[in-house]
């Protein structure tokens, strides 16, 4: 299954779908699966149907990359979503990593040590066996043959709405009343640490979703999935 196959999916479609994902993960990998929430519109939206598949609560931690340089209004945002829908937060930095790099000096070492390293860190010392991304196929080149259950070296990697394209999260989010970050309401299409995200030329749904992101670290995405980043 792929892009071809779900874009004439409703939106409802693609929700139930992603509710299929989402609890097949949960019995799978009872107790020991979680998912990444990195501020952002499409783990937002990830973070809201795990709500809706525990009856109201997220019921699995939910591991947020702190890389040091995220924008403040990404983590004001993460914090405040901490409080307000009572998630089981676990802020997981390289410290030895950001000691090792110069931010956004090399891109790809900086995100190998700041993310891809983190990730694997916490995955090791919380013995998660599956860990849920909301990346998407339409968002990268890199990303648009993944599945819903892709094996990795240590864990499984779980991504239940691979079949929403942009304007459908926004959609989701208007249907639901979802809070979101105000970056977004500012000209940013896709975010990530300051250095390397700025805002958008062309408007929602047109161009390149990710034109604001780093490009030299776009140009090398499939090395940096294959080392384990999202």
């Amino acid at each position: 299954m792929g892009i071809a196959e779900t874009k004439d999916w409703t939106l409802e479609q693609k929700e139930e779908k992603s509710l299929e994902v989402i609890r097949e993960a949960m019995e799978r990998f009872d107790g020991k699966l979680a998912t990444t929430f990195t501020g952002g519109k499409d783990s937002l939206v990830v973070l809201h149907l795990f709500k809706r598949a525990g009856d109201g609560k997220v019921t699995v931690p939910v591991l947020n990359l702190d890389t040091t340089v995220k924008p403040k209004e990404i983590i004001a945002f993460r914090d405040r979503m901490a409080r307000e829908w009572d998630l089981d937060l676990i802020i997981t930095t390289n410290h030895e990593g950001v000691k090792q790099v110069k931010i956004a000096e090399d891109r790809e070492r900086c995100c190998h040590l700041l993310k891809t390293e983190a990730i694997n860190m916490a995955v090791e010392e919380h013995g998660w066996k599956a860990l849920v991304s909301g990346v998407r196929w339409d968002e990268q080149p890199a990303r648009e043959d993944e599945v819903y259950f892709s094996e990795r070296p240590e864990h499984t990697r779980v991504q239940p709405i691979l079949h929403f394209s942009e304007l459908d999260i926004w959609a989701y989010i208007e249907k639901y009343d979802l809070p979101y970050c105000e970056l977004y309401d500012q000209g940013y299409r896709s975010l990530g640490c300051a250095p390397c995200t700025s805002k958008s030329t062309k408007p929602r749904g047109e161009g390149y979703e990710r034109e604001g992101r780093s490009q030299e670290k776009e140009e090398i995405m499939g090395q940096l999935r294959d080392l384990g980043y999202f």
